[in-house]
């Protein structure tokens, strides 16, 4: 364990506050020692740069980081399972160095296989230590991880972060959601992480199934990851009040890591932790990197220190924005106004306006007459688009649920501005999820 004072504001003081300057001469120190290791140790980086006519001496400056072509996803299931099996030709190091083994979830397609080596798991571990220590982690906290310990990153490096700035550590492992709740109970655990999803779902099962009330167990600070939630404010505010408890939001993937946070300062943003990570916005339309603050854009993003499998200039589809604000935590990174707005892929167009799922999210979390859990479908219907919108409810009466629905379609039309069939149901019956929500469907794309 690294010993450090506990009022101390920052995990490592000198990264976190550096100067603009010298930050981003640090950066450009280490994109171009990333970028050189990629081009002589990866066959798949080395013929991307190579049919782009680049070699690494070309970049000399972080203007010229744009001139790297982009990885995405897709990619790298193509040169996968292939020698040195199963990573192929993305691999960096002789696979006798691999010590850790992770993969996607799957999600958007066949799973992509992560390898990192030791050094790259410390690394892990110390972009979490950074995100938890910002987030008032502390020592004295003990930390309860209930999610299912499997192939997928999830919370594992949470896990590590948590030991090394000195939590007691507890793991939820196998347990159901009952038992996870019970055994925070028994040990007084003071903080946890998990989905937005899963947060909202163990505290309906405390009340519904144990008799328990969420907000007189011991937590006192959530960290949310894995979908947007955690800063759309109604589902940071349903989730703060039923546990009574500060809700924090992180943000990462397994091909790029741990790249963004929120600060116990809560400014309505996410922190790019940037002595670890280059990150840039490119505009959806002309592919521009944005500079300036205010417009949205999609991440394309760098993992300044990952050897085994190198991330370098990823297109992680997520969309965010600069904010124009600094935050008050006395921090020189970048702050991601809102965080993580939503994803490329979902963001999409109905009769012509374009809808975000996170904006259907903040209204349906806003109003208090509904459950935590809906769904959403977008369809055909004799060539119109259609969106149904099934909602959870603990009435029944018709006037009220005219009311409920009156209310609903008012407060859509306003935030997306569509109309939506809404379709009532009881408490307790949509699909629940323990990890990522799949909330939102598009039917028109499978047709």
């Amino acid at each position: 364990m690294i010993f450090v004072n506990k009022s101390i504001p920052y995990w490592n003081p000198y990264l976190e506050t550096l100067s603009r300057e010298d930050l981003e001469e640090l950066q450009l120190r280490k994109f171009q020692r990333i970028l050189d290791w990629t081009y002589k140790q990866s066959k798949f980086h080395r013929t991307l740069y190579q049919n782009a006519g680049l070699v690494p001496h070309d970049i000399k400056s972080l203007d010229d980081v744009r001139l790297v072509p982009k990885v995405e996803k897709s990619m790298m299931r193509d040169v996968q399972r292939k020698e040195p099996f199963p990573y192929g030709d993305a691999l960096c190091v002789p696979l006798d160095e691999v010590t850790e083994f992770r993969q996607t979830s799957g999600t958007t397609g066949q799973p992509v296989y992560q390898a990192d080596t030791w050094q790259d798991w410390e690394w892990w571990a110390e972009c979490w230590a950074t995100l938890l220590w910002a987030q008032g982690y502390r020592p004295d906290d003990r930390v309860f991880l209930p999610f299912g310990y499997n192939v997928f990153v999830a919370f594992w490096a949470a896990h590590y972060a948590s030991e090394k700035i000195g939590c007691e550590t507890v793991p939820g492992g196998i347990l159901d959601t009952q038992a996870r709740i019970l055994k925070m109970q028994e040990v007084g655990a003071t903080a946890m992480m998990a989905t937005p999803t899963y947060v909202l779902g163990m505290a309906d099962t405390a009340v519904n199934k144990l008799g328990i009330d969420p907000a007189q167990l011991h937590i006192n600070k959530i960290t949310c990851a894995g979908e947007p939630g955690a800063l759309i404010l109604s589902t940071k505010k349903r989730i703060e009040e039923l546990w009574k408890a500060k809700v924090f939001d992180h943000s990462g993937a397994t091909e790029i890591g741990a790249w963004g946070f929120e600060c116990a300062s809560q400014s309505g943003g996410l922190h790019v932790n940037e002595a670890m990570f280059l990150a840039e916005i490119e505009d959806l339309d002309t592919g521009q990197i944005i500079t300036e603050p205010g417009k949205p854009g999609k991440l394309v993003i760098t993992a300044l220190d990952r050897i085994a499998q190198p991330c370098v200039r990823f297109d992680s589809k997520d969309i965010v924005e600069l904010d124009s604000c600094q935050c008050n935590c006395g921090r020189t990174y970048k702050l991601f106004k809102g965080g993580v707005i939503g994803r490329a892929d979902d963001i999409t167009k109905v009769k012509g306006v374009l809808l975000a799922p996170s904006a259907i999210e903040g209204v349906v979390r806003s109003m208090p007459e509904l459950g935590n859990e809906y769904e959403v479908t977008v369809d055909k219907r004799k060539d119109i688009d259609h969106i149904s919108l099934k909602v959870e409810v603990g009435v029944s009466s018709e006037g009220e649920l005219r009311r409920i629905e009156g209310k609903l379609k008012t407060e859509l039309r306003l935030k997306t501005n569509l109309g939506y069939d809404i379709q009532f149901f009881q408490l307790g019956t949509l699909p629940r999820y323990e990890v990522k929500a799949k909330r939102f469907k598009d039917l028109r794309k499978k047709g």
